[in-house]
């Protein structure tokens, strides 16, 4: 490896549970209560909710106007652009100037964990707070003042455009998360750093600032998961609400490459767990195509495994409902919480322990040892197997909850069952990358 002195350094950034066969679990109690919670779920649906109750971006209780003010002066978006363009340059000039050993440089720290994982609790929480912190949008709109060009002038995007860049995006980066052989070493992230922003401030200034809107990964990452954030903002009068997260799933705009974003944060994070297993470590060790080749080809084939059973599902579903126009589109909003419960899963115990670590680099100290788990090894195995099938189980609420509106009284439980067949199909995979 490339100026690293220890691989432990790449392992743990690279992985969020390190090697998830040594956790405490149950097989024959973690299956059955997934089971039990999914088929219980979706029988209750079925007898109690057969008209749809989630409204979206119309629902929601306006916060008071004091808080409105605040979350919407010049002054705040203000402070939010500074800080998010000054942790940017601090990053850079820690990858251009600081020590080689990722152990003793806080960059690779700041963008696998700080930025990736901690983006998931922040837009849980504040919602899609990475719009205001993006330091290209904010190089993006310093640009256009200079040039006395208004920050929304472009040409229009195109509509078949959609998300497909962000999935794009989000692909790029967890390849050079998980494949790349040496994914935490300067040069690698200044490279990525590099072509990145100048794809994204290309597209920026050709299409005005609504590009990043559907093509920044992370800035589509974090809107996807702030739907399910108790904050939100209602489209037709700009209030600020407190809304279930459920209306804010239901409000997902159903555009061209929606599917594509989320199977790619649901077949990357499963390719993480898969990735630690002793039989797919040995098979990339002596694969005759190379680490490299065969670790993409690998998370290529968890992509596409993810993105297969949903199309199949998607398909089945409108064989069973009637006639059912966007049948891929439709349910997608439903995935959101199951890639949600596969990061809480996968990552909680790398942003605990190397999230501190990280600031406690940053601020000075030389190679810190991260502090210790807050849980014990049950207590992360538990909230490994809640977190998966909570996400599941959400997932079927906003499943159901959609096909009650767009299909017939005596069609809306039928036509769930592939979606049914679809979750267990999900739970299954998702368990065993947990205790094999």
């Amino acid at each position: 490896m490339t100026g690293v002195d220890d691989p432990r350094a790449v392992s743990v950034l690279a992985h969020g549970i390190g090697a998830q066969h040594d956790l405490p679990l149950s097989p024959f109690y973690a299956f059955a209560g997934a089971f039990a919670a999914l088929f219980v779920s979706f029988l209750a649906l079925g007898l109690l909710w057969s008209a749809s109750r989630f409204r979206g971006d119309r629902a929601g209780r306006p916060l008071p106007a004091a808080v409105q003010c605040v979350a919407d002066a010049r002054p705040t978006r203000i402070v939010a652009r500074a800080l998010g363009l000054a942790a940017a340059l601090l990053v850079v000039l820690h990858l251009l100037l600081g020590p080689a050993d990722p152990d003793r440089n806080p960059a690779p720290g700041a963008v696998y964990v700080l930025l990736w994982v901690g983006l998931v609790p922040a837009s849980l929480l504040l919602g899609p707070v990475w719009r205001l912190l993006n330091p290209l949008r904010t190089l993006h709109l310093l640009g256009c003042r200079a040039l006395g060009r208004d920050p929304a002038a472009g040409r229009p995007l195109p509509p078949r455009l959609g998300m497909w860049p962000a999935a794009a995006g989000l692909l790029a980066f967890t390849w050079l998360e998980l494949v790349a052989p040496d994914p935490a070493s300067s040069t690698a992230l200044l490279l990525f750093l590099a072509l990145y922003s100048a794809v994204q401030l290309a597209g920026a200034a050709l299409h005005g600032a609504r590009w990043f809107d559907h093509a920044d990964a992370f800035e589509v990452y974090s809107g996807l998961l702030a739907r399910l954030s108790p904050l939100g903002r209602r489209p037709a009068d700009r209030r600020l609400v407190l809304r279930s997260p459920f209306n804010g799933l239901d409000a997902t705009p159903q555009l061209p490459g929606l599917v594509a974003t989320v199977c790619v944060m649901l077949g990357s994070t499963a390719y993480d767990g898969f990735s630690d297993a002793p039989s797919w470590i040995t098979t990339v060790q002596t694969s005759t195509l190379g680490r490299t080749t065969t670790a993409t080809l690998g998370l290529l084939g968890a992509v596409a495994l993810v993105a297969t059973l949903y199309a199949l599902c998607a398909g089945a579903t409108r064989l069973l409902s009637g006639q059912l126009p966007h049948p891929l589109t439709a349910f997608a909003h439903s995935l959101v919480p199951i890639a949600l419960g596969y990061l809480v899963a996968h990552y909680f115990t790398l942003f605990v322990t190397e999230g501190p670590r990280t600031v406690m680099v940053a601020l000075g100290t030389d190679n810190p040892a991260p502090p210790e788990p807050p849980l014990g090894p049950g207590g992360i195995a538990t909230l490994q197997v809640v977190a998966i099938v909570l996400g599941h189980v959400l997932g079927v609420v906003a499943a159901h909850d959609r096909s009650v509106r767009l299909f017939p009284p005596g069609r809306a439980v039928v036509g769930q069952l592939p979606l049914l067949v679809l979750m267990v199909a999900y739970t299954i995979g998702g368990l065993a990358l947990l205790i094999a």
